[in-house]
């Protein structure tokens, strides 16, 4: 008997944004289309690294600014997540990372418990990489773990660099995340916690 796709997709409409995501936890193709060319090279960096099938596709209203569109990508993000693992059965549950950019230096740690939580230790300078504020980083990381159910801890441990110090979260995110999601491969495996539910 074959195991049950662990896929999802999502659209969130918004009257600011219109965002699709779709989610393959057991590999395939990473695009990403947000109008944000940096944003969309983190996502392409966190579907590739956590080892996961990942589509997004955004339309914002990038004439303000790029928050909506990060926001309400994450929040997609953070559902399709939550219905890709169903119940859970299997898991690993938890996941760490600590992830070199040439100077800089990030940790990650999760884990998919179903109590969502952010804490964020990253000062990153107030500026911007391309159209991609610094400050959005955490909008993003909060909207993710609120709606996938996520205790989610970043920590930027060094860094002189923005673009560096980002990429090495999110690829500190997707190490994680791809440990986490992964089956444990035990005949047997149930919800791996005590309560017997997460």
């Amino acid at each position: 008997m074959s195991e049950p796709a662990r896929t999802a997709s999502v659209e969130r409409r918004t009257t600011e944004t219109k965002v699709s995501v779709a989610l393959d936890l057991d590999g395939g193709p990473v695009t990403a289309h947000t109008g944000v060319a940096f944003f969309d090279h983190m996502l392409d960096q966190l579907g590739t690294h956590a080892h996961i099938g990942l589509a997004v596709e955004a339309a914002g209203d990038l004439e303000v600014d790029a928050h909506h569109t990060v926001e309400d990508t994450g929040i997609a993000l953070g559902e399709a997540l939550g219905r890709a693992l169903g119940d859970k059965r299997g898991i690993r549950r938890y996941g760490d990372a600590l992830v070199p950019m040439e100077e800089s230096l990030a940790q990650v740690a999760l884990d998919i418990s179903g109590r969502a939580l952010l804490v964020y230790d990253a000062a990153l300078p107030a500026t911007a990489v391309g159209a991609f504020d610094a400050d959005l980083v955490e909008e993003f990381l909060r909207a993710l773990a609120r709606t996938g159910g996520l205790t989610l801890h970043v920590r930027l441990l060094e860094s002189a660099n923005a673009h560096h110090a980002i990429e090495a979260i999110f690829k500190a995110l997707a190490r994680a995340l791809g440990d986490a999601v992964a089956l444990e491969g035990r005949a047997g495996d149930g919800v791996p916690s005590t309560k017997g539910v997460l």
